[in-house]
Formats: C-alpha cells, sequence, structure tokens
C-alpha cells in the first residue's frame, strides 16, 4: 500500500482470479519493480535511469511510463490500496474500529515482511535519503486517506467527507509514515509490527507521559 510501503495486505482466499490480461499486466508491473530495485541496489537510485530499467525489465521506455508515470512511482506504488479496504470491510461489524484497524494493519506488516524483507527495507531506506521519493509519497497520501475515510464512513455511519473522519484518516496515513521513515531511519533494527502498535496506541490513547 501507497501508505505504508512496507506493509502489504494479502489478497482474501474467495478472490476472484484475475484473468489472462489482468495477469499479464500484474507480471509486466513486478518485473519493472523487480528491475529497478535490483538496479537501485547495483547502482543507485540517482543512476538508475528509465533506459536501464526498460532494458533490464525486458520492455520499451514507453511501457513503463505507461504502467509508472514517474520513477518514485515504481518504488512506491503497488495494487494493495483496494485489497486493504476490502479487508476492513470484511472484519466483524460490532468489532470496535480501533480494533479492526489494528488487526489489518498488523497483518499487513507481517506480510510484508515475510513476502521479501530486503524490498520493504530498500523502500523504506529510499523514502528516507531520497527527496524525490519522500515527496512523491506525500502527494500519494491523499489518496489512501480518502480510501480510508471510505472505510471509516462505512463502520461508523459518519459522513467521509467530515472534518473529524478525515483528520482522523490522515493522522492515520501520516504516522504510518513516519513509522516507515523511523524503521528506516534507525536501520531497520526494531520490529516493525511493534512500532505500528506503537504507532496506533498514539493515535487513540494520546501522547504517553513517558518515553517507550
Amino acid at each position: 500500500m501507497t501508505s505504508m510501503t512496507a506493509a502489504r495486505t494479502s489478497a482474501p482466499a474467495d478472490r476472484p482470479r484475475p484473468g489472462l490480461r489482468e495477469r499479464k499486466k500484474i507480471k509486466t508491473r513486478e518485473a519493472i519493480r523487480a528491475a529497478t530495485y535490483a538496479l537501485v541496489e547495483e547502482h543507485g537510485y540517482e543512476a538508475t535511469t528509465i533506459e536501464q530499467i526498460a532494458e533490464r525489465a525486458e520492455v520499451s521506455p514507453s511501457t513503463v511510463f505507461r504502467y509508472f508515470p514517474t520513477k518514485e512511482d515504481i518504488v512506491l506504488t503497488d495494487e494493495y490500496d483496494p485489497i486493504l479496504l476490502e479487508e476492513l470491510r470484511a472484519r466483524p461489524a460490532d468489532e470496535p474500529w480501533t480494533d479492526s484497524i489494528r488487526h489489518v494493519m498488523r497483518e499487513a506488516v507481517r506480510t510484508g515482511i515475510e513476502e521479501d524483507r530486503d524490498v520493504a527495507r530498500l523502500r523504506t531506506r529510499l523514502m528516507v535519503e531520497v527527496p524525490a521519493v519522500r515527496s512523491r509519497m506525500m502527494e500519494s497520501m491523499s489518496v489512501t486517506g480518502r480510501m480510508l475515510c471510505t472505510a471509516i464512513a462505512e463502520r461508523t455511519g459518519r459522513d467521509p467527507d467530515s472534518l473529524e473522519v478525515r483528520v482522523y484518516a490522515m493522522s492515520l496515513i501520516g504516522g504510518l509514515m513516519e513509522t516507515s521513515l523511523y524503521w528506516a531511519e534507525h536501520d531497520h533494527r526494531d520490529d516493525l509490527t511493534s512500532l505500528v502498535d506503537r504507532t496506533l496506541g498514539v493515535l487513540q490513547q494520546g501522547l504517553p507521559r513517558e518515553n517507550p
């Protein structure tokens, strides 16, 4: 998910398998991402060009731009935001909203780390080291924030465009982004799931009296 670059949610077991055309698109996106990650590790972010990425992924530069408008989008974009919304909707209707968020985010982090710890570390490291990546991340936060507004409104019966819902949603997105930055700035030593728990605790209970 773009809001939490280290975290991803797994597709529900009963989710329909995409058609052949969509599977080809997914395969192409994954090839472009894999090429980008490998080249960045080899040459650094700034030295990696779209032409190099296209050659490594065995596609044309125009194909890269068709899937990802900017190089930063290759690092940040994934297809998991809609799945996050599905996961939230699948939680029990009588479950407290904060518990639903905690459960889904913990699962998202666990899945993301299990899938590829090195990629999760690279993405968050680039957020810290490359201003353009961090800036693009902040731009994309509004998209995920609006998605969360929809989920919050469905669960609570509030207006998704109300100030309270918007503030809560963007506070959550911003908090998760800062969690990713903190994790990378501290050399990924901490357990990311524990950091997410601390973040959600601050949002739910306010600033603790003492440092944890």
